[in-house]
């Protein structure tokens, strides 16, 4: 695994694994942004936040599963 790479924006490898590594490969590429965990389907505010990062994850899978290729905004 490769260290930290802060041009990177988006996580699409994460997509279909279990939310938690996910949020731990995050952190390790990108320790300067806040990673959110959601359930897909909540309700956003509107806005792009360059330290942010928004996993979602579908709340009908028992396993909590990445939903949507985490992207920073």
């Amino acid at each position: 695994m490769a260290g930290a790479d802060p041009k990177r924006t988006s996580w699409p490898e994460l997509l279909g694994i279990p939310a938690t590594p996910a949020v731990m490969r995050i952190n390790h590429d990108r320790p300067d942004l806040v990673v959110e965990v959601l359930p897909l389907g909540f309700k956003l505010g509107k806005g792009f936040n360059a330290k942010r990062v928004r996993v979602f994850f579908d709340p009908r899978d028992s396993q909590g599963l990445v939903a949507k290729v985490p992207v920073v905004g």
